[in-house]
């Protein structure tokens, strides 16, 4: 099975809109499917963090499997300093894991983006 990850712009309450619909339908019995959802609070923040590098790092590591910090920067022919700094901004975003044997892997198999216009 695929794991999903999808990529909003939205608010705090949005979310909290989302848990509470989530818990009602657990308190009545209904089945409840697992939604992993990363929001940001506004465009801007979302470009600033998942920058054009970033995500050119997250590709290369979706499609060459774990590396360590080293590779992937040799890899990606980037300063160490730069993608160290990328991939432990991408863990704490839960985009990347960092494992056991010091090698880094994506998380997902599909990131999903979901923006939509103010009305």
């Amino acid at each position: 099975m695929k794991r999903t990850l999808k990529v909003r712009v939205g608010s705090a309450n949005s979310a909290l809109d989302r848990f509470e619909a989530t818990w009602n339908r657990a308190t009545r019995g209904e089945k409840v499917s697992t939604e992993h959802v990363l929001t940001f609070a506004n465009l801007q923040l979302l470009l600033r963090t998942l920058t054009p590098a970033r995500w050119t790092l997250l590709e290369r590591l979706r499609a060459e499997g774990p590396l360590s910090v080293n590779e992937l920067a040799r890899r990606l022919q980037r300063d160490y300093k730069n993608v160290h700094g990328d991939v432990k901004r991408l863990a704490e975003l839960g985009l990347i894991e960092r494992r056991k044997d010091a090698l880094v892997s994506v998380a997902w198999d599909v990131v999903r983006a979901e923006m939509r216009l103010a009305a």
